[in-house]
């Protein structure tokens, strides 16, 4: 997300007293301190030569003597505070490839995991395959174009632009404005999708502790099978989003129990417990603190894969190919609700929007597409692996591949050990990066309208409480993270991952006097399938 911390670099003198690091995992966060005037009047001056004359005229740009020393040359963030990125040299940063490609995969690795076997549920088999797979192509070929659309524009230095920026350029305010409406929503949608998944998560977690402390033996009021490795269909009866009914088979205090599941309900009082927490965590000025926790989404998916690979081996594989036929225990190779799957996939590959600030700090900038590309690769082998392992290994019969879920960590019960762990380790990495997001939200709204990211302590809790409020609401009455990732990413993707790469490139292409026919058709149709991805997710 450091594309959200520092959107927009200029480069100016500062005195060494304030010069901080951003290359330790924001460490020192905490310890920024104010500009200088110097600084910030040499700042001016810059800006005051880039306005004398329009961008393309190179005749009227600050000469030698008004620029710092190439060694004095510092990142200037609109936070107010001077950066200097210790391993830049020539403007780029000390990564290798491997490091490059590693932050990557995981900057893209998220919730989305969790919904992939649902949505190769929902498409089919071997129809989910073959759409991961052309999806990954797809949205790795749009991101490819985001990368190279600084480089089509001519006789500006756009090496510190973002994507945002290049919208800009081309668009005018339009641009600029639909790219922070398309960002919040792909922002706002995350921290819907984490609410909904932390009550989920949270909810399990204490109906483990509980029983476990009160020696309670509990069974789920729902289908599954029977052994070590159950595995449950929690919405078989009802058509509904799994909740917490169960039956106690212990000769314990049934009304202290009955009073818990009354105050510990999934949907009805666990979301709310997290506003106490969660709510005052989003109102701090910085979220540091919690950026030094990025290390667990990397665990967590590496538990996810191995939890996925031990389920497997015990459960065994159970598939029947048809392609077209439905019966009681499996589904067709090919259904009509496949845009469903590319919803979720189009969120699961997004990284449109900060692409270019990751490839930035790669060594070898000639090596960016091909780390790119690498990256891609390991992200689709990842959701492939975790999406067909599950859908293969789904016990059926005696349970029906529609049982599998949403989040597919509810099909196994909450006594179950290994989803325990799992649910532990996402509960605590969800819950340090709420607040991330949410400060990333407040900072690109909040500044946008008032200048400031942090205006007043009134400002930031209306902002808070509307997002907490949409939170919660899901989490109430619509807890399907599978929809909620599908809307979001085919709405945010519409404008980042189909429409706005294409038409930069077509743009570019015509205003050199390059485009061709084939290239316009390609990208046209690159369009018209980010367009049909969003209305499908609202017919299906």
């Amino acid at each position: 997300f450091s594309f959200l911390f520092f959107p927009s670099f200029r480069p100016f003198h500062v005195e060494p007293t304030n010069i901080v690091s951003v290359n330790d995992d924001m460490q020192r966060v905490d310890d920024m301190q104010r500009v200088t005037d110097e600084a910030s009047a040499m700042n001016k001056r810059i800006h005051y030569y880039s306005r004398l004359t329009s961008p393309a005229d190179r005749a009227l740009i600050a000469p030698d003597h008004v620029l710092p020393a190439p060694d004095e040359i510092y990142v200037y963030s609109p936070l107010g505070t001077a950066f200097k990125v210790d391993s830049c040299t020539d403007g780029y940063g000390k990564n290798s490839s491997i490091v490059t490609i590693f932050m990557i995969w995981n900057t893209m690795m998220g919730t989305s995991i969790l919904s992939i076997p649902w949505g190769i549920k929902q498409a089919g088999f071997t129809s989910g395959i073959i759409l991961i797979l052309l999806m990954g192509i797809l949205t790795l070929y749009c991101c490819y174009r985001v990368v190279k659309s600084r480089k089509m524009i001519p006789l500006i230095d756009t090496s510190n632009w973002e994507f945002p920026d290049v919208c800009k350029y081309y668009f005018g305010s339009f641009g600029q404005w639909s790219s922070l409406l398309f960002s919040m929503v792909s922002l706002v949608g995350a921290m819907v999708v984490y609410w909904v998944l932390m009550s989920n998560f949270l909810f399990n977690t204490g109906k483990f502790i509980y029983n476990f402390v009160h020696d309670i033996n509990v069974t789920d009021i729902v289908p599954g099978t029977n052994g070590s490795n159950k595995v449950i269909c929690p919405s078989a009866a009802s058509g509904h989003p799994p909740q917490n009914r169960s039956v106690m088979f212990s000769s314990g205090n049934d009304t202290g129990f009955e009073l818990f599941e009354e105050w510990w309900n999934k949907s009805k009082t666990v979301p709310f417990y997290l506003i106490a927490v969660l709510l005052p965590l989003l109102n701090l000025k910085s979220p540091s603190f919690f950026a030094k926790f990025n290390v667990l989404g990397t665990v967590s998916v590496v538990y996810l894969v191995f939890l996925v690979t031990v389920k497997a081996a015990r459960l065994g594989i159970h598939l029947e190919y048809s392609w077209f036929t439905e019966n009681d225990f499996f589904v067709p190779e090919f259904r009509i609700l496949f845009p469903q799957l590319t919803g979720v996939l189009t969120l699961a590959f997004f990284i449109h929007n900060c692409v270019i600030t990751l490839l930035q700090n790669n060594r070898n900038q000639e090596n960016n597409v091909r780390d790119l590309s690498i990256a891609y690769f390991l992200v689709g082998l990842t959701y492939l692996y975790v999406g067909v392992i599950i859908f293969a290994s789904f016990p059926s019969p005696p349970l029906s591949k529609e049982c599998i879920e949403q989040n597919f960590l509810d099909n196994f019960p909450s006594d179950d050990i290994m989803s325990f762990v799992a649910r532990i380790f996402l509960l605590f990495q969800m819950m340090t990066v709420y607040p991330l997001l949410g400060y990333l939200a407040r900072v690109q709204l909040l500044r946008q309208f008032f200048g400031n990211a942090y205006p007043s302590i009134f400002h930031v809790l209306i902002l808070n409480v509307a997002i907490v409020g949409a939170g919660v609401a899901m989490a109430r009455f619509y807890p399907n993270i599978g929809g909620i990732i599908r809307y979001s990413g085919a709405t945010c993707g519409l404008a980042f991952v189909f429409v706005y790469p294409s038409l930069i490139y077509v743009i570019s292409q015509h205003r050199a006097g390059q485009l061709t026919w084939p290239a316009l058709i390609i990208h046209i149709f690159i369009i018209l399938l980010g367009l049909a991805n969003l209305i499908a997710q609202f017919l299906l």
